[in-house]
């Protein structure tokens, strides 16, 4: 059985500490433990009311915590060197041994994503077991005030901090108590804005701020598209169908479902693709990546040319496209042209049909937001951050790690491998 959070007052001689870590999520864990593992007196403040909340939540619940195969170009980063240091030093095989040891059962899933056969819950527990181990303390429900730093102290970092208080608290006029920590060593892994019902929030890019670092400019990442004209009207009459599409910018392109949403397009087309967006940008989608449609018409025009559009793509398309989609696209695509025999339809009239399939631009007006975002895009300037231990080359003694940095994995289980690797660099250091 996992040790919970201890709620009792830490006394006044017992404020002081190796490493102080702003963060109970993935990166803060794992920092912790491994900073205890060398000895190191370890305490983790956390705002929120539960540990690892994120992490509960991940992959449906079943939390996909790596990949089999994590690589650099995984991550979306102005540094696209930064992560290459952390994630060799600690692969994804590494936390997978963890969990074998902690004997949770494990799948694998396509593109090598490992989810939890039962519960995101194993991973939480096998954390805070190997916390315990090793005497990490960890504070939630802890708002932090203030941070400041005396100059020429062993424990030089002051975190100023409160409890926060449960509306029952509130309601009987309870008042909240405060604590003073230092420590030696203070690490930052606070997360993104992803997700504020998860309790997400900007205070690790504030203390940076503090601190002097730039940031990188923050966006929603893998989060579905939005769309507010007519493409929007048709792509809500869709609404569930799902089906492969090659999605791509002038960037890049990612082969993989699209998902017709009430509200937009997702699935993972959409969600890989989002890490790679900017506002006002055409995306596009080729809806039967494995079919010239093009060279498909016009062969039919010469073999079968008394068939219709519409059959030709209901019979050759090995029910690739719903039929709830074909109509739709023969709304927006051919309507002129429905009723008329492929030896009645210009060659050029053809190609435009067939481009337009394996081409469909679209302009999203937006995103879902951080509201339903798996990751936050940006961050904390990796060139103010040593790639080997995420200390602040601004500030002696000051941790960044995790996804308050510029580092945002694919979907897949990378930004989880980051939050890993960034945390075991850093523990072995503080």
């Amino acid at each position: 059985m996992s040790q919970m959070p201890s709620q009792t007052p830490i006394a006044k001689s017992d404020n002081q500490f190796d490493v102080i870590i702003i963060g109970a999520g993935a990166s803060g864990l794992y920092c912790a433990l491994t900073a205890g593992r060398r000895g190191r007196r370890v305490l983790v403040l956390d705002h929120a009311n539960k540990v690892g909340k994120k992490i509960l939540m991940s992959g449906g619940g079943r939390c996909n915590f790596t990949n089999y195969f994590v690589e650099p170009e995984h991550f979306v980063s102005d540094n696209p060197h930064f992560c290459k240091s952390a994630l060799s030093r600690y692969p994804s095989w590494e936390f997978i041994a963890m969990v074998e040891a902690h004997n949770i059962a494990y799948h694998e899933r396509e593109h090598g994503q490992l989810f939890c056969d039962n519960s995101a819950q194993d991973i939480v527990t096998m954390l805070l077991d190997e916390c315990a181990a090793v005497g990490v303390q960890i504070r939630i429900n802890t708002q932090i005030d203030k941070v400041t730093v005396i100059d020429d102290t062993p424990n030089n970092f002051v975190l100023m901090t409160r409890k926060k208080l449960s509306k029952k608290d509130v309601a009987n006029d309870v008042k909240p108590s405060s604590h003073t920590y230092s420590c030696a060593s203070l690490v930052v892994a606070t997360g993104g804005l992803s997700i504020p019902t998860m309790g997400a929030s900007g205070l690790g890019y504030e203390l940076a701020q503090q601190f002097g670092h730039t940031l990188i400019h923050t966006d929603a990442s893998l989060v579905p598209f939005t769309f507010t004209d007519k493409t929007g009207e048709l792509i809500r009459a869709l609404a569930g169908i799902s089906l492969p599409v090659v999605a791509s910018n002038e960037r890049t392109s990612f082969k993989l479902p699209l998902l017709f949403t009430h509200r937009g397009l997702s699935g993972p087309a959409m969600l890989q693709l989002s890490n790679y967006w900017e506002t006002g940008e055409n995306i596009t989608i080729n809806l039967l990546p494995d079919i010239d449609v093009t060279a498909l018409l016009l062969a039919y025009k010469t073999s079968h040319p008394k068939q219709l559009i519409r059959t030709v793509l209901s019979e050759n398309t090995n029910n690739a496209l719903p039929k709830k989609l074909l109509v739709a696209l023969q709304s927006m695509l051919w309507d002129d042209s429905k009723d008329i025999e492929l030896a009645n339809i210009k060659d050029e009239r053809l190609s435009e049909i067939g481009n337009a399939i394996n081409g469909w631009q679209i302009k999203p007006s937006g995103t879902e937001g951080y509201r339903t975002a798996e990751a936050t895009r940006g961050g904390i300037k990796t060139d103010e951050v040593s790639s080997k231990t995420m200390q602040s080359r601004l500030q002696e003694n000051l941790y960044f790690i995790g996804e308050v940095l510029d580092v945002t994995g694919w979907l897949g289980g990378y930004n989880f491998q980051w939050a890993w690797a960034s945390g075991f660099v850093c523990g072995e250091v503080v």
